[in-house]
């Protein structure tokens, strides 16, 4: 088969040739974008599930829609040591000028442009005799907007206030055009604590006024509770969506659609076997797809294709998607993951991890903090754990260390 024909895409929220079995969420995002830009009461929207459902995909796709219909859109990917203030500024920026060049009041958008750099500017403000310098001393940040930043507004270095108050200046320039502002916000878990809480307070205001701003956030299955022990309003302030695995129907869609369009066709066995090995998780199922093809002689692509290609798919998953994550690790938290994985592949007791260790629970508190913050696993709820990673069970059960 012709390698450069090939039509799977295995790639870190990379779009597959074709997006199977998200037509529920999709339609969802439709209904949520005509509401909202019809003035009607909506809530944002949050995707959770773990790595390699496809999450930044389907936010990506739901930006692509929110532009088509003329939205003003931004995204940006949450970091746990960082403040969103900067990111949110810089992706409002974007949504913004979008927006501009089809409003007919350029004073309008210049003070809310004032807004947006004073709220950015806010936490980097020179103290008094400092001119020129942040507030911690370095460079003071410039967020490439012209006009000058409007005082007294969003600025007040409170970001709950400022957070507020920007989002309903802003969300005034995407009424005046009849349309809607989407901030699109990946890793949502890691965003830091304070920070959530201004952004819960901020969508629950324009909740209730009605402004046509949402948040469109994606995160790991631990995602609600995080909310949750923010603001405990957040569990009706977002419409949830968990994102998993595909069926089987959807999986063989997935690699049958693009393969028609080459002229290349898959046996029903292949199918089958493919779906085994790949478990139906989406990129999985773009990894296996992408070799078998490589390897297959011709059409129709056969069990055996797959049977052969099998080992080069895996062994580029463990030095990739599974390898990379686990050499970010240390000792401790290998001797950690690995106790995890010889308990099986579901959520586990903490307390059972300690037991297999020979350690106490409180010992191995640094260990798993660690792992969560570095996104390897995640607490499932209140004294479990569980990998973030689908099969990272099975791969370091059959690492030879």
């Amino acid at each position: 088969m012709d390698p450069v024909r090939n039509p799977y895409a295995p790639g870190a929220g990379q779009r597959p040739p074709e997006l199977a079995g998200r037509e529920r969420e999709v339609r969802q995002f439709e209904v949520v974008l005509e509401r909202v830009a019809r003035g009607r009461p909506e809530r944002s929207m949050v995707l959770t599930g773990l790595r390699g459902v496809g999450k930044t995909v389907l936010l990506n796709t739901f930006r692509s829609m929110a532009i088509q219909r003329l939205w003003g859109t931004g995204k940006i990917e949450a970091r746990p040591d960082q403040s969103i203030r900067r990111p949110v500024a810089a992706a409002l920026h974007m949504a913004l000028r979008e927006l501009a060049p089809r409003h007919r009041a350029p004073d309008r958008i210049e003070h809310v442009l004032g807004v947006l750099k004073a709220f950015a500017q806010a936490d980097s403000d020179p103290p008094s005799g400092r001119s020129g310098r942040g507030a911690r001393g370095g460079p003071r940040w410039q967020p490439g907007i012209e006009v000058p930043a409007v005082r007294g507004r969003a600025d007040s270095g409170d970001l709950e206030i400022d957070l507020v108050e920007l989002f309903v200046d802003a969300a005034s320039i995407a009424t005046d055009l009849g349309v809607g502002i989407a901030l699109f916000i990946d890793e949502m878990q890691d965003i830091p604590a304070d920070d959530i809480s201004a952004l819960c307070t901020a969508c629950h205001e324009l909740s209730q006024n009605g402004g046509p701003l949402i948040v469109v956030g994606a995160g790991l299955p631990h995602l609600p509770a995080v909310l949750s022990a923010s603001k405990s309003y957040s569990e009706r302030l977002f419409r949830y969506a968990r994102i998993d695995r595909l069926s089987r129907s959807a999986a063989d869609h997935a690699l049958t659609a693009p393969a028609e369009l080459e002229g290349v066709e898959f046996g029903p066995e292949a199918l089958a076997a493919l779906y085994e090995i790949s478990d139906g998780y989406p990129f999985f199922v773009q990894a296996y797809g992408k070799v078998t093809w490589d390897h297959a002689l011709h059409s129709p692509i056969t069990a055996e294709d797959v049977a052969i290609a099998a080992p080069e798919a895996e062994e580029e998953l463990a030095v990739g998607f599974f390898g990379s994550r686990y050499e970010r690790a240390t000792p401790a938290e290998r001797d950690y993951m690995r106790a995890m994985a010889a308990l099986g592949d579901d959520p586990v007791q903490t307390t059972e991890v300690a037991t297999s260790l020979g350690r106490k629970p409180s010992s191995l508190s640094p260990a798993r903090d660690s792992l969560i913050k570095k996104g390897l696993i995640y607490s499932a709820e209140r004294g479990t754990i569980a990998f973030t990673v689908p099969h990272f069970g099975r791969f370091l059960r059959r690492r030879p260390d």
